[in-house]
């Protein structure tokens, strides 16, 4: 089986953020690893090449496949913000519904910028995100 990509620690987080273009995406990056740190009690990690997660958990799937990944997330990509919520959820899915400005894809929130959405939701998603989490992979 093939190793893990997403690992944690591969690079630091200040590179890596002072590389994040353009400078909104960047501002909006650190305005989420506060909410996130606030949130989840953990510090800010990077895992892999652009995901900043926080806290930890392990899983192993029937296959045999299993490894670590974080238990919340986001990734401030150079197009948008990709927020790893579980947006497939149906708890997580009904807040989507009061956001603002934002598309989902199967488990993912992009949001363009931070200004477009309504951070009192965002915050909402992201505890039902932890919970969803806590609940699925108990410490």
């Amino acid at each position: 089986m093939a190793a893990n990509k997403t690992t944690p620690d591969q690079i630091g987080l200040e590179d890596f953020l002072a590389s994040v273009q353009p400078a909104e995406r960047r501002a909006d990056a650190n305005v989420l690893i506060d909410l996130y740190g606030a949130i989840s009690g953990e510090r800010a990690v990077m895992w892999g090449p652009s995901i900043i997660g926080f806290g930890r958990y392990h899983y192993c799937y029937d296959s045999g496949r299993e490894g670590d990944m974080p238990r919340i997330a986001f990734s401030p990509r150079k197009a948008e913000l990709v927020l790893y919520v579980g947006a497939g959820n149906a708890n997580i899915a009904a807040l989507l519904t009061g956001i603002g400005k934002h598309r989902t894809g199967k488990g993912c929130l992009y949001i363009k910028r931070l200004a477009d959405i309504d951070r009192h939701v965002l915050d909402q998603v992201v505890r039902q995100s932890l919970a969803n989490n806590l609940a699925a992979y108990p410490a």
